[in-house]
């Protein structure tokens, strides 16, 4: 492979997100780089000219470019996986927009410190001059910390910048959130990621002055492994130079052996509490019931592999069974509990080969989901209609009490007639005209439809 070297010394580096780098970034204005500082920290971007990623945004034209190029920003909320350039941006507007800028963390800070922040913003205000206030993790603050923002938002005193990787309709309170504006960032291309890559390399605060070779498809191996997150892209880059083949005259060659050992695993973004979680499984659940045994098994394996318990996933499958495929194949469930027991028994990593097979099975299964609709609407009339007693005729007479008060009068023993059926009625009185199985046509549950039809039309007979 064509080995490249990267010396030129170019200005400027990407959009990602990088907290408590403030020494950094006086050292840059000094012309003094701290190297002892993570890479991506000493490459934080200062403008939007050096921001990658998020067209969709910060594209000529795009509506968040035009609201901090015209200053005319509110408060607002980033919601996007790590390592997009979230806290980047919120420095970036704050610094374009003449504001003073607070770091705030949702982690490590209570009501006391945003009281105490929220006062140095008012104070400032007066004198004139406006606070950006971004909060990191802001879904990590409770209900009663993301209200004690909210009159100072409203008075003007902050504009509020918060970060999410969380789904901000769930996380964060809708009072907040009506004076929000959201907008999504997204994880960074393997386009963008080559592109910071590339910086890092020439850039005199990253290894611009030292002589690092790599190949292209290297640069690239790093962009896919990172999966969208700069932060990642950069470690992983810094941690292969670092541990690069050095020549006699000091330059180093990336191998790759070397490069190898620094990719041997991804990193998938998966919250087994959050998000990405519902949506991950719902994916799953989705690809089954469209009968795509592909993708299935693809959302299956992420869930695996992001190391979510793989008895979660068999439970989902035994629901599912009886949900989607019910009486059209009811081999289906068996084959879901001993799917599930298997996973029990083995664990991971042996159990995927198991919980494949049940997927696959799945996804091809003739569908029905009458069983599932039969339990909503009876759910419905048990919540919306009376509590009927149960009728005499199918009560159990226990007692000679309860034999003289009617309990069991009228009860026909379907054992003795010779369609093995009789006519008399279980439901209570006022939903005899019910039906809520209703069976279709698909797989093995043709034959119950026809079982249920000749037994409906053997019952609509006269005695």
């Amino acid at each position: 492979m064509e080995q490249m070297s990267l010396f030129d010394q170019t200005e400027g580096f990407a959009g990602l997100s990088m907290e408590g780098d403030a020494q950094a970034a006086d050292a840059m204005k000094e012309g003094v780089v701290d190297f002892t500082m993570p890479l991506a920290s000493r490459l934080r971007p200062k403008s939007l000219e050096e921001f990658v990623g998020q067209k969709h945004l910060l594209g000529p034209g795009k509506m968040l470019r035009q609201l901090i190029e015209r200053d005319q920003i509110s408060s607002m909320i980033f919601w996007g996986p790590p390592g997009v350039g979230k806290t980047t941006l919120a420095s970036i507007i704050a610094g374009k927009t003449k504001s003073a800028f607070i770091n705030f963390s949702a982690v490590t800070s209570g009501i006391k410190e945003i009281k105490d922040v929220m006062q140095q913003a008012e104070n400032d205000r007066r004198r004139g001059r406006r606070t950006v206030l971004f909060v990191d993790e802001i879904h990590r603050f409770n209900r009663a910390q993301q209200d004690a923002f909210l009159p100072y938002v409203e008075k003007g005193s902050i504009i509020l910048i918060g970060a999410t990787t969380e789904n901000p309709s769930f996380e964060v309170n809708g009072a907040l959130l009506s004076r929000c504006k959201v907008f999504v960032l997204k994880e960074l291309t393997e386009e963008d990621l080559c592109e910071l890559l590339h910086r890092a390399l020439t850039a005199p605060e990253g290894f611009g002055r030292q002589q690092v070779t790599m190949t292209e498809d290297q640069i690239k191996a790093i962009a896919a492994f990172a999966n969208g997150d700069a932060r990642t892209a950069l470690g992983t880059l810094e941690m292969a130079v670092l541990n690069s083949q050095i020549q006699p005259d000091g330059s180093m060659i990336v191998t790759n052996e070397g490069l190898e050992q620094c990719v041997s695993r991804k990193s998938l973004l998966y919250d087994k509490s959050g998000e990405e979680h519902y949506n991950q499984i719902s994916a799953l659940h989705k690809s089954m019931r469209n009968s795509d045994p592909d993708a299935a098994i693809y959302w299956m394996l992420r869930m695996l592999e992001a190391g979510e318990n793989p008895l979660y996933i068999a439970r989902r499958l035994v629901r599912f069974a009886s949900e989607d495929v019910g009486m059209a194949d009811s081999n289906a469930l068996t084959l879901a509990i001993a799917t599930y027991q298997a996973c029990h028994y083995l664990g991971v990593p042996e159990c995927d080969v198991h919980l494949a097979h049940l997927v696959t099975y799945l996804a091809l299964a003739p569908k029905s989901n009458a069983c599932y609709m039969a339990c909503n609407e009876a759910k419905r009339d048990i919540q919306e209609r009376p509590a009927e007693p149960v009728p005499m005729q199918i009560r159990n007479a226990e007692t000679k009490l309860m034999k003289d008060l009617g309990y069991g009068k009228g009860y026909e023993y379907a054992h003795n007639t010779e369609e093995k059926l009789t006519r008399m009625k279980c439901l209570p009185e006022s939903l005899q005209d019910r039906e809520y199985y209703r069976p279709t046509d698909q797989g093995a549950e043709a034959a119950f439809a026809k079982r249920l039809r000749e037994i409906k039309e053997w019952k609509a007979k006269e005695p």
